[in-house]
């Protein structure tokens, strides 16, 4: 997963983490040995590092995810098995995701609950320059998640909404309450009936790999898939759709879902349908998206403030009344 990297050497044992280099030495493969570690810049959730390790049949790399803030370290059990649940029903797909190695999702072993899995070719891109290339591959790619057939017993559990009514904080500063109260009361409703599919549920450009050059880019490999889930597509589509507004400017999320039907995926007939979706993904956003925006400065987009990525999102906000009220 070639987030931005850190090194900080070799020593896994440092700040409590040495339970987690014995477990982590144990899933390896005889006289093989941690050569390097290098934390992976870019996430918001979990602390991610890079183990390169050497041993006689030549070196690899693994990616080692650890949860360390209390919110996740309470959540972990159902969040890291259900990545490796995932992770391996995907082993048997087209999907490019990671291969599990282990997983120690109590930190029964490991110093704070652990998902140790392959490292995946290439790197995040959030740069402005070939938006729409990676956009275009991003709703192909989204499409052929949504179709992965899943028998009953397989299906992840029902998608869980990431902001209410009550809990919708708009920007101190807007000059458009007005917006913000249309919008909250959109999602007032009971959730409209949708026909479910096999939801990444937390799908956007950060959590995408790519390789080769910038004007021939392709996906290598879709990360992060503690938040699995089973919904309606115009969900994942939402959720895309925001990140994008919020990266690279209102037209290119506004055009996503257009990208996605064009690449065969189906989304709700009716427009005020579709409309509560993107609603319901983009008031999680509120205030000023600062949440996603500390990772994305992280990998460069250092242009992201607090100021920008409001009025991003309130003319995000606006352009899906324009179009779909």
């Amino acid at each position: 997963m070639g987030e931005g990297t850190e090194d900080i050497g070799v020593d896994l044992d440092s700040q409590g983490w040495g339970a987690t280099r014995s477990w982590v030495e144990k899933e390896l493969s005889a006289a093989e040995r941690i050569e390097k570690v290098e934390r992976l810049r870019g996430g918001w959730t979990s602390e991610m590092r890079r183990l390169d390790l050497c041993g006689p049949d030549g070196r690899r790399s693994l990616v080692l995810r650890s949860f360390v803030k209390p919110f996740f370290v309470r959540h972990a059990e159902g969040l890291l098995t259900r990545e490796a649940t995932i992770l391996r029903l995907l082993g048997d797909t087209d999907v490019p995701a990671a291969t599990l190695v282990a997983v120690d999702a109590t930190a029964q072993y490991c110093d704070h609950p652990s998902l140790l899995m392959s490292q995946l070719p290439g790197t995040v891109r959030l740069d402005d320059q070939g938006a729409d290339d990676r956009a275009e591959l991003l709703a192909r790619q989204l499409v052929r998640i949504h179709r992965l057939p899943v028998t009953t017993q397989q299906r992840p559990r029902t998608y869980q909404a990431w902001t209410s009514p009550e809990r919708v904080t708009p920007p101190a500063a807007t000059e458009r309450p007005e917006l913000w109260q249309q919008a909250v009361d959109v999602i007032r409703r009971e959730p409209p009936a949708y026909q479910g599919c096999f939801l990444h549920r937390d799908f956007h450009p950060g959590n995408a790999l790519f390789t080769g050059p910038n004007d021939d880019p392709q996906i290598s490999g879709i990360v992060d898939w503690v938040e699995t889930s089973w919904g309606p597509a115009d969900l994942d589509v939402a959720h895309c759709s925001t990140a994008l507004a919020l990266l690279h400017g209102v037209p290119t999320g506004m055009r996503f879902a257009d990208r996605y039907v064009a690449a065969g995926g189906t989304l709700a007939e009716d427009g005020t349908t579709h409309l509560y979706w993107r609603l319901l993904d983009a008031l999680g956003f509120a205030p000023d998206a600062e949440k996603v925006a500390v990772p994305w400065r992280e990998l460069g987009r250092v242009d992201l403030t607090a100021s920008v990525l409001t009025q991003r999102l309130e003319g995000y906000i606006e352009s899906l009344f324009s179009r779909y009220a």
